[in-house]
């Protein structure tokens, strides 16, 4: 009881020591929630900021190992890959060389044998000999003959000089040209002109002035030409010594035919016109009707249809053309059903008074 009476005389006091310890500690309470957010931010900061630093330091010695690493796996694969192109070039030249040496053994045995190639030359060498001097020989052969042929040609040629130039022989008053007296022998030609026989004249062929216009007559290419008096017949003579022409070389050249000139030749019209005319004149020739046939007019409308005569006449008129165009015969039908058609009907014939022409009338 003492004890209680105790407490209860302080409780009056407990009273005013509780609220004075709750408003120090109210008091209190904002600066040390203050210092201790500041202990806690500057301890996490400095936390932070370690394992940051540690991170850092992490990822630069990943990237630094990752780098040599990689560096390194690049050097090795391109050491490896320079070793393999290095050894497969090596194989391929000796894989050449040991083609290269047995392609050509295997040729020089069996294809390109040299000891058959040296006999197949030297056969080759005995032949270009041969085929060379029967080539001479035939070159020789021919130069003799074209040497023969064009001796004969000139003494050919040379007969018939001293032929035609025959007049020129001396006689026994006169000496001719061949044979001059300040010579101690006659010249070849002389010689020659003794041998041979003067060149005899040739008598031309004369033509019956009637001949070419008969045979013109058919074709009328020029009118026909009676000549009044007959050709008189060549004087049979010899030919005169002399350096005269040939009297058939002679007769030619005067009596040739009349050569006109282009301008006289040649037609007044020009060949398009008369070729446009003749082509007019053969289609008015040809044409049966000359009315002109003009489609969607009205110009053939007045006309009256003029029936032709085996079709209209004193005993009727035939049905065919008129209501039909097709001979009916129904005792030759197979069966009694009419004709099908199975092509299409014709656009044009469809179109037939359903369209209208310029002047706004149905065709």
């Amino acid at each position: 009881m003492a004890a209680l009476a105790r407490l209860q005389a302080r409780l009056s006091g407990l009273r005013e020591e509780y609220f004075r310890r709750n408003r120090s500690v109210d008091e209190d309470r904002k600066i040390e929630y203050k210092a201790a957010v500041k202990i806690q931010s500057w301890f996490r900061g400095c936390r932070v900021r370690a394992y940051l630093r540690y991170l850092n330091k992490m990822v630069i010695f990943i990237q630094k190992w990752w780098r040599g690493y990689r560096s390194r796996r690049y050097f090795r694969k391109m050491v490896e890959t320079a070793y393999f192109i290095m050894k497969m070039n090596f194989y391929n030249e000796m894989a050449v060389r040991i083609q290269k040496r047995w392609r050509g053994c295997y040729v020089r045995k069996y294809i390109h044998n040299y000891y058959a190639l040296k006999k197949y030359l030297e056969a080759i060498s005995v032949n270009n000999e041969i085929v060379r001097s029967e080539l001479q020989e035939y070159t020789e052969m021919k130069e003799n003959e074209k040497k023969r042929k064009d001796q004969e040609k000139k003494e050919k040629e040379k007969k018939y000089q001293a032929r035609k130039m025959h007049y020129l022989l001396s006689t026994e008053q006169i000496a001719g040209i061949y044979n001059s007296p300040f010579r101690k022998s006659p010249d070849p030609m002389e010689l020659l002109l003794r041998k041979s026989k003067p060149l005899s004249h040739r008598r031309q062929q004369m033509k019956s002035p009637f001949a070419c216009e008969l045979y013109d007559w058919p074709t009328c290419r020029r009118p026909p030409t009676f000549s009044t008096g007959q050709a008189l017949p060549p004087i049979g003579r010899q030919k005169p010594q002399g350096p005269f022409r040939d009297t058939a070389e002679v007769l030619q050249q005067r009596y040739k035919p009349l050569e006109p000139t282009l301008q006289v030749a040649a037609s007044i019209n020009s060949p398009l016109e008369k070729a446009r005319e003749e082509m007019k004149r053969e289609e008015w020739r040809n044409r049966i009707h000359d009315n002109e046939f003009l489609p969607f007019s009205s110009y053939h409308k007045n006309e009256k249809y003029d029936p032709s005569i085996h079709r209209s006449g004193k005993y009727g008129q035939e049905t065919y053309g008129i209501k039909h165009f097709r001979e009916v015969q129904p005792k030759k039908w197979v069966a009694d059903k009419d004709f099908q058609t199975v092509l299409p009907s014709i656009v044009l014939f469809e179109k037939f008074g359903k369209t209208y022409s310029r002047t706004g009338q149905i065709v």
